[in-house]
C-alpha cells in the first residue's frame, strides 16, 4: 500500500497530536524550517500545515488524514466533504459572540454592526440567522482590541474562540451568544476511506489513539487484603471489568489489582483502606484496550 498521508496542524494542535503519536509509539522529528517530519513508520508520511487549511486539503483529497478543530471544518464549509473519525478532546473551545460589558445586547442588534473575526463563514451565518444589518471586519490573531464601547471603535461585536473566557473578561467583553463548540478531531478524506487498505490503517490508528486516551484518564491500583476482609473489599471497589486477584505467598490473603479513573482516586484510597486494603500502590498506564 502507498503511504498514508497525514496532515499535522501547526501550533497547539501539533503539540497535542505529537504527544499522542509519541505515546502510541509513532515518533516524529521535524528539522528547523521544514514541513515534513521524519517518522519511524515506513507506511506513514506527515506534513505540517496551517490549522485553518487542514480540512480544506482533506476535502480536496490532497491528503488522507488530518487533525483539525471542528470550528475550521465548518468555517471552510467542508463538513460534508470529510469524515470525522474521532474527537480527541484536545483544546476544547467555544466560538462565541462578545460585546462590551457596558452595551445592551438587544439594543445593539437593532443597529448596523461591524463584526471583528477570523471566522468569516461562521460570522456570515450568524448575521443571517440573527437577521441583523452586519458586515465583517476580517482580523488575524488577537481581536479583542477592535471591539470597544466608543464611537470610533472599529467593530461592535467580536466573534472568536475562547476556552475560559478570561481574555474576554480582561478586555471588558461579555459573551452574548455561542455559535458552536469545538475541539481537535481526527478527520479522513472520503477518498481514502474508499481504499480498503487505507481505511484499515486509519481505523488501526483510531484504535491506538483510543488505547492511549483511555490510559491517560486511568491508573492501576494494587493492594493486599487479608482473607477475612477480602469479600468486603471486592464488593466495595469499582473496576473496568472485574479486579485481578491472586493469592499471596503463604496463604495469608490476596493481592488485588484494579484499573480506575484518576478522578476517583482521592475518594477511593480512603475507602479501600477502610475496607482493609494494605500496601496500596498506584501507577500509571500506557495503553488501555477496552
Amino acid at each position: 500500500m502507498e503511504k498514508l498521508k497525514i496532515l499535522l496542524a501547526k501550533g497547539r494542535i501539533y503539540e497535542s497530536v505529537y504527544s499522542l503519536l509519541n505515546d502510541v509509539g509513532i515518533t516524529l522529528y521535524l528539522p528547523d524550517r521544514q514541513y515534513f517530519p521524519i517518522t519511524n513508520q515506513d507506511d506513514l508520511a506527515f506534513q505540517v500545515v496551517k490549522p485553518q487549511i487542514t480540512s480544506a486539503l482533506l476535502a480536496q483529497n490532497k491528503a488522507d488524514v488530518g487533525f483539525s478543530g471542528k470550528d475550521w471544518v465548518y468555517e471552510n464549509g467542508v463538513q460534508n466533504d470529510v469524515e470525522e473519525i474521532m474527537d480527541l478532546g484536545f483544546d476544547p473551545v467555544r466560538i462565541v459572540a462578545a460585546i462590551p460589558e457596558t452595551v445592551d445586547y438587544d439594543s445593539l442588534l437593532k443597529k448596523p454592526l461591524t463584526i471583528a473575526t477570523e471566522y468569516q463563514a461562521l460570522s456570515s451565518k450568524w448575521i443571517a440567522d440573527k437577521k441583523i444589518d452586519g458586515k465583517i471586519f476580517r482580523t488575524w490573531g488577537t481581536s479583542e482590541g477592535f471591539v470597544q464601547d466608543t464611537p470610533d471603535a472599529l467593530a461592535q461585536v467580536l466573534i472568536d474562540n475562547t476556552s475560559t473566557g478570561s481574555s474576554l473578561k480582561a478586555n471588558r467583553l461579555k459573551i452574548v451568544d455561542t455559535l458552536m463548540e469545538s475541539s481537535t478531531r481526527m478527520y479522513a478524506s472520503k477518498e481514502a476511506l474508499k481504499d480498503p487498505a487505507k481505511k484499515q490503517k486509519i481505523m488501526e490508528l483510531k484504535m491506538l489513539f483510543e488505547t492511549v486516551l483511555a490510559a491517560r484518564s486511568r491508573v492501576m491500583l494494587e493492594m493486599n487484603v487479608s482473607e477475612e476482609k477480602f469479600d468486603g473489599l471486592i464488593k466495595g471497589i469499582p473496576s473496568m471489568k472485574s479486579p485481578t486477584v491472586s493469592p499471596l505467598f503463604g496463604g495469608n490473603g490476596y493481592a488485588v489489582k484494579i484499573a480506575v479513573k484518576k478522578s476517583e482516586v482521592p475518594t477511593l484510597l480512603p475507602q479501600l483502606h477502610a475496607l482493609g486494603a494494605t500496601d496500596i500502590v498506584e501507577y500509571g498506564l500506557r495503553k488501555v484496550l477496552m
